[in-house]
Order: structure tokens, then C-alpha cells, then sequence
């Protein structure tokens, strides 16, 4: 909750408070007067404004205080030192107002001796300074968390894209080195191969840099990259390959990790196609599971043996 919008309930409240204190206040008046109903609302409004000018006064001095709210007991302590500003400023200031009011309408405001006055005002006071203070820590406690919980969020965030911009910066020379090295495969035995694969790896370079450093890229993009990569393997097992694209195509919006597929892709044809002796079916799914964006790769080889054995064989 902003904090402008926490101020606004606060105020609306508070005078909703005090209204409700001279409604109560006239009520009772009325029942043995018939007359001057002024005076309950003089009472109570003297001590509404009174009570906010000591909570404004109070509130602007010990703001500088907050960063103490995880410190409950020391920022209680330097609330606790403005409670004797109430109890000396309160009777003054409000009596004083009435005396004047009454004056100038022509009567004499009575009340009971000074002392008397004193003790049941500051009584007052200390309940209602309590009240103030505690809904005051209540309050910076509460926008304390959401500023953690912002803090932790954006940090996150920030985290999420420097190893998202990491892994996109590690994919890149290493799917590029992989390609080479599969052209270089083809260079001296099949030409006509190599120079297709050339033109082909061509297209997915140009492809990658319209990506460029953005981290996130919408699934269309992603699998452009993704079939061009799966071309170029494909190129390489020729007969020893099939790849079966089962793509959800309202999903081609959504936004992946950039080339965040084609290491799951490599490992296929790492740990799988090149390991068989025969054909092997990739299947790449993109579907939407339980609300969320699958992204799914499998393959038909089913348990494949450990390397040393699939070496023996």
C-alpha cells in the first residue's frame, strides 16, 4: 500500500474519531441542557486539534527515528520521551482555548482545581499516546515488510536476468564452436554438405544477433533458433535422425530464456544419436501444462547403457 494512501485512511480515521467524540459528547450534553450546544462541541474540538498539533509535532521530530522500527524497544524509547510534552502542553493549550472562547462569548468556562484537571487530562494522554504510538509502529512495521519484500523481489530479479544474460553469453560461442566443428566434419568428405550447413549456420548467426543481449525472447524466436540448430545436426546424423515438432502455436508468444532450449537439444544428440547404431526420433514438444508454458524434448532410445558399455558393444 503506498504510503500517500496509508496517510489518506489514516486522516479519514482520525477525523472520523473525533467527529464521533463530539457526536457522543453533544449526546450527552443534551440530555441535561436544552441549550448551548456549542460548549460540547468547543470541548471536544479543542482537544481534537490540540491532540493533533502534539502528534504532528511529535511525528515530524522522531520520523528520523524509523530505521529504528527493527529495534522495537529503542524506537518505543524515543517515542516515550515526547509523552511529558503532553502531559505539560495539553492542559494549556486546550483550556487556554476554551477560557478565550467562553470569554468572548460572554461566560466563564468551570472546571475543577488545576491539579485535578491535570491528573485526569494527562491520564487521558498516556492512553491515548499509547494508542497513537503503537498504531505508528504498527504502521512503519507493516511498510517496512513491503519495502523487503520489494527489495528481495527486484533483487531476485536482477539476479534472474544477470544468469539468465550469463548462460546466454556461455550458449552462444559454445553452440557456434559446436557447428563448426560439425561443418569441419564434412569439409573434406561431402562439399556440397559442408557448404549447405555454411549457409545454413549462416542463418542462425544472423538470427542470433537479432536477438542480441536481450535474455528473454517470445517461443517463436526461440525455436527460429532452435530449428536452425536442429538443421544443422540434422545435416550431420543424416539418415540417423528424425525431428518431430509438436508445437502449441498460441503459445509462440510467451517469452523463454533465449537459447535455452538447444543445450537440452545437444545432449540429445550428444548422449543419444551419437551413441546408436540406429535411427533415433526426437520429439520436441511445446504445450501448456497446468497453467504453465512445457517446454518438453524426448527421444525414442529409451535407458541407454553406460558409455564404457555402449563403446564395448
Amino acid at each position: 500500500m503506498p504510503r500517500a494512501r496509508t496517510r489518506t485512511i489514516i486522516a479519514l480515521a482520525w477525523s472520523l474519531f473525533w467527529l464521533l467524540m463530539i457526536l457522543t459528547s453533544v449526546q450527552e450534553y443534551l440530555r441535561d441542557h436544552t441549550h448551548g450546544v456549542w460548549k460540547p462541541v468547543l470541548w471536544e474540538s479543542t482537544s481534537a486539534l490540540t491532540g493533533t498539533l502534539l502528534l504532528l509535532a511529535q511525528r515530524r521530530h522522531t520520523r528520523r527515528h524509523d530505521h529504528l522500527i527493527h529495534a522495537p524497544l529503542r524506537w518505543f524509547a524515543r517515542q516515550l520521551a515526547w509523552l511529558p510534552v503532553y502531559w505539560l502542553a495539553f492542559v494549556p493549550l486546550a483550556f487556554g482555548m476554551r477560557h478565550a472562547v467562553y470569554a468572548l462569548a460572554g461566560e466563564t468556562y468551570t472546571h475543577g482545581g488545576w491539579a485535578e484537571v491535570y491528573l485526569y487530562e494527562d491520564i487521558k494522554m498516556t492512553i491515548f499516546f499509547s494508542i497513537f504510538a503503537t498504531i505508528t509502529f504498527g504502521v512503519l512495521s507493516f511498510h517496512a515488510m513491503l519495502d523487503e519484500k520489494l527489495r528481495v523481489e527486484r533483487a531476485n530479479a536482477a539476479l534472474r536476468e544477470a544468469q539468465l544474460l550469463r548462460l546466454g553469453q556461455q550458449l552462444q560461442p559454445h553452440f557456434l564452436f559446436n557447428a563448426l566443428n560439425t561443418v569441419s566434419a564434412l569439409m573434406y568428405s561431402d562439399v556440397a554438405r559442408a557448404d549447405a550447413m555454411l549457409t545454413q549456420l549462416a542463418e542462425v548467426l544472423r538470427a542470433t544477433l537479432e536477438v542480441g543481449e536481450r535474455h528473454l525472447v517470445p517461443l517463436a524466436t526461440e525455436l527460429r533458433l532452435l530449428r536452425g540448430y536442429a538443421a544443422l545436426m540434422a545435416e550431420r546424423f543424416a539418415d540417423r535422425v528424425r525431428i518431430d515438432w509438436r508445437i502449441d502455436a498460441s503459445l509462440l508468444a510467451c517469452a523463454v530464456p533465449v537459447m535455452s532450449m538447444q543445450p537440452l537439444l545437444e545432449n540429445v544428440f550428444k548422449h543419444t544419436v551419437e551413441r546408436r547404431r540406429q535411427p533415433t526420433v526426437i520429439t520436441i514438444a511445446v504445450l501448456r501444462a497446468d497453467g504453465a508454458l512445457l517446454l518438453r524434448l524426448d527421444d525414442d532410445s529409451g535407458t541407454l547403457p553406460p558409455a564404457a558399455d555402449a563403446a564395448a558393444a
